[in-house]
């Protein structure tokens, strides 16, 4: 058996970070669909500003409620100063990540409220915490959970530079320089490498978010290549991320088991709205992913409402193998849906279910009950520091639409990847083998030093009484365990 400290040292090694275009599956090339990008054109369009704009103004409805929310949130004063710093840390001594995660949700927020008002102190504030991070911010720093930080903070901030894309004063060229040189090489690195580890070693949402980023910066920075790494590493990459990873059985039906509801509920929720998330930035580009494989994101989002709405769902065993080569691996089988945070509450359903019920008329009953218990969303905090800083929320105002339904090729979808994969069967991470994980426990994923990143969700309990598990974020992380036995 291999001492800790040497599987540190060649896990790390392994997941030294570096900059690369995404790993793809076969034959999985995308072609460039068209040379001229939306803009604003990531989470909101101009048609979706002058909405929310009209019907506000007009006193309507959800728009209200969802606006008052937006309003009354501590991060929404067109006061708020942002506090700068040129390296950030997740994961380790000095963490500092939630400065940065509530400086973005105060950007965003602003740029909301100044599209649906028009009131310029709004767009001041968040110009000026825009261009404060990006004449500083020089380093992502920390455990494995640095992607993390890159990936959500990359796709949030990006959203907000969207928003904020002419306005007088905002240094957009230099915010691009910021998020190609900070961001993104860190999301396109995870999605290639793992971090030294097993392409199926870390679960859906650590590929979502990185997916997320990427695609978000090549929009942001109207730069194709970027926009199809994104698109093929969601229709085909190697990790659990990848669609058919990230819902490997379709239950009879139409339900979409998705991997991380056998994990816990609070990360399959943010999976959830990494998918809505994804979705509707490609869809405001003319790419139909919401639609891909026969609307599997659909089917999956439905699995996780159903379940975390308290009804019982049908559920596959399947065999997760995780580690790094050369340093350690495992399996661990899961056989049920985890009520580990069951019934979790994230600003995340009103995308999902403007688009699939008020946008192309389809049925979505478990996400449409979702979104009704959740509404008016809240974001920026209304839901905690920890996840409650992964999504920017506020979809009862943004999202909310009349219904006008579309035909599936409205936008028209890029001709990127082919689309008449299977809708059923298993993914390549979520492997039917049989085995047990001998050390019954969440285990390290190569990550730095003695930063380590964990996403074992049968060793949670035990993690707990041992004293080295921390909620960061959202995400489970292991942190400078003490030393027992060898070293």
């Amino acid at each position: 058996m291999m001492s800790r400290r040497s599987v540190l040292r060649v896990a790390g090694a392994a997941g030294a970070a570096g900059i690369g275009a995404a790993a793809i599956g076969a034959g999985a090339t995308p072609a460039a669909a068209s040379t001229a990008f939306v803009h604003p054109g990531l989470l909101h369009t101009q048609a979706d500003f002058d909405r929310m704009a009209a019907k506000v103004k007009a006193g309507t409805g959800l728009w209200k409620a969802g606006y008052a929310k937006l309003a009354g949130n501590p991060r929404s004063g067109s006061t708020w100063k942002a506090t700068p710093l040129a390296t950030v840390i997740r994961g380790a001594t000095g963490d500092n990540v939630t400065t940065l995660a509530f400086d973005i949700a105060a950007a965003y927020q602003n740029a909301l409220r100044w599209k649906v008002t028009g009131d310029t102190a709004h767009a001041d504030a968040a110009r000026d915490i825009l261009n404060a991070w990006s004449a500083k911010l020089t380093t992502l720093d920390g455990s494995a959970d640095r992607f993390i930080a890159a990936g959500i903070h990359g796709y949030q901030f990006a959203n907000a530079a969207e928003i904020m894309r002419g306005y007088d004063g905002f240094d957009l060229a230099r915010f691009k320089k910021m998020m190609l040189a900070v961001f993104y090489p860190m999301s396109s690195s995870f999605l290639a490498k793992h971090n030294g580890a097993y392409d199926s070693n870390y679960w859906s949402s650590w590929d979502l978010l990185s997916v997320a980023c990427v695609l978000s910066v090549g929009i942001l920075c109207d730069d194709r290549a970027k926009v199809d790494e994104a698109v093929t590493y969601f229709k085909s990459g190697k990790g659990m991320g990848s669609i058919k990873n990230a819902i490997p059985f379709i239950h009879p039906g139409g339900l979409g088991q998705m991997v991380e509801v056998g994990r816990d509920q609070g990360h399959a929720l943010l999976s959830v709205g990494l998918l809505g998330t994804i979705c509707e930035m490609a869809w405001n580009q003319g790419i139909d992913l919401y639609g891909y494989d026969d609307s599997r994101v659909l089917k999956g989002v439905e699995y996780a409402a159903k379940w975390n709405l308290g009804h019982d769902v049908p559920f596959t065993s399947w065999t997760w193998h995780k580690g790094a080569p050369g340093a350690w691996e495992g399996w661990e089988t899961f056989t049920e849906a985890s009520t580990w945070a069951r019934g979790d509450v994230r600003p995340i359903w009103e995308g999902l279910y403007n688009h699939y019920v008020n946008r192309r008329g389809l049925d979505a009953p478990y996400v449409s009950a979702m979104a009704a218990k959740v509404r008016p969303e809240g974001g920026g905090g209304d839901y905690g520091t920890g996840g409650g800083l992964d999504h920017l929320g506020f979809g009862t105002l943004t999202f909310t639409r009349d219904k006008a339904i579309v035909s599936a090729t409205t936008p028209t979808p890029s001709a990127s990847t082919s689309d008449t994969a299977s809708s059923s069967g298993t993914g390549a991470a979520a492997t039917a083998t049989p085995a047990a994980d001998a050390a019954g426990g969440t285990q390290p994923q190569g990550g730095r030093g003695e930063d380590l990143a964990a996403t074992g969700a049968g060793g949670i309990a035990a993690a707990a009484a041992t004293g080295v598990l921390a909620i960061a974020g959202g995400f489970i992380a292991l942190r400078r365990r003490g030393t027992r036995g060898t070293s």
